[in-house]
């Protein structure tokens, strides 16, 4: 098989970039801004070429390389936060960005199956007897990197209709792991460990606690996005969500009490969004039935391992120093 993994230096990319080396696929990854340690792709960075996707130059070199049977579009501006400070980035690189890669697949004249990346962040604010929310649900996001994940789906969906590419798009609901930074889960366990190696004084800073996710881990998720290439149907859309619920401050109870150190709970204003949905969880019935694919990696096992990742981290990092 031969795999082309654009934003393969990305923390999503990253686990699907070693699954396929694994398997023994013939992979190519992209990187441009690399989103996750340096050691963390270093294993791979020989199948790396480098890509800015807003550049259709770039896009057609690599496409040209890798001649692929599938494409995992993942490259993007993937923080919801980020995008109210750079929103017109945000829509170049997850908009523009997209009609590139599309555009050089069509103008390769190649067949690939092409999972786009696509996010439950496109809903926005569901009522509570809409939840969990299924794909049918209008989409009403509610920050600049929603609207681009809309977008991005519509190219992905006209680009099958008009010109027979086949794009599957995956709605990625809250996921996290080892190697994530930017999300609360990520934020929280790198903030413990800090605390733990005496880096930071022993307060654990935190936002919006009244908040309920649906939470994946990452490699539950790659191996849902494998099984997308395989066996999805091409212009369908497939959300993939945990089957359970968390609230924030649950978490945050969960974390406090893994520490090594006592540490104090403290809410940060600056750490408060605009605009936050109360509630975050989907309905992968669609994913499950075209796939067989299910959850199974508890979250206390996924919290487990982002505590000893940076662990692991900080350690080198104070050895190295």
């Amino acid at each position: 098989m031969k795999v082309l993994i654009l934003g393969a230096t990305g923390f999503v990319g990253s686990y699907l970039m070693e699954r396929a080396m694994a398997r023994g696929d013939e992979v190519v990854g992209t990187h441009y801004n690399a989103t996750i340690e340096n050691r963390d792709w270093r294993p791979f960075q020989d199948r790396l070429s480098r890509c800015d996707i807003r550049y259709r130059e770039q896009v057609d070199r690599v496409i040209a390389r890798s001649c692929p049977d599938v494409v995992y579009l993942l490259s993007a501006q993937s923080y919801p936060a980020l995008s109210w400070d750079v929103p017109v980035e945000t829509l170049h690189t997850n908009v523009i960005g997209t009609a590139q890669v599309f555009e050089s697949i069509r103008a390769a004249g190649i067949d690939p199956v092409v999972v786009v990346a696509c996010s439950s962040a496109q809903y926005g604010e569901v009522a509570e007897a809409d939840i969990p929310v299924r794909e049918s649900h209008p989409m009403r996001p509610l920050h600049p990197y929603g609207v681009s994940k809309v977008a991005t789906e519509m190219l992905a969906l006209q680009y099958h209709a008009n010109c027979g590419i086949r794009s599957v798009c995956a709605r990625i609901f809250n996921t996290t792991g080892p190697r994530k930074t930017g999300d609360v889960c990520a934020d929280l366990t790198q903030r413990v460990a800090r605390i733990e190696a005496g880096m930071q004084a022993p307060v654990l800073a935190v936002g919006n606690q009244d908040t309920w996710r649906a939470i994946t881990d990452v490699r539950d998720l790659a191996r849902a996005l494998e099984l997308l290439a395989e066996c999805g149907v091409a212009g369908n859309s497939y959300n993939i969500s945990g089957a359970t619920t968390y609230r924030i401050g649950d978490i945050v109870d969960t974390l406090k009490a893994a520490s090594r150190v006592p540490l104090e709970v403290r809410t940060d204003p600056a750490l408060l969004r605009p605009s936050d949905e109360k509630v975050i969880f989907g309905d992968s019935s669609l994913l499950m039935a075209a796939t067989g694919w299910a959850q199974e990696i508890p979250l206390r096992q996924t919290l487990d391992d982002m505590l000893s990742y940076w662990r692991s981290l900080l350690a080198s990092e104070g050895g190295a120093g």
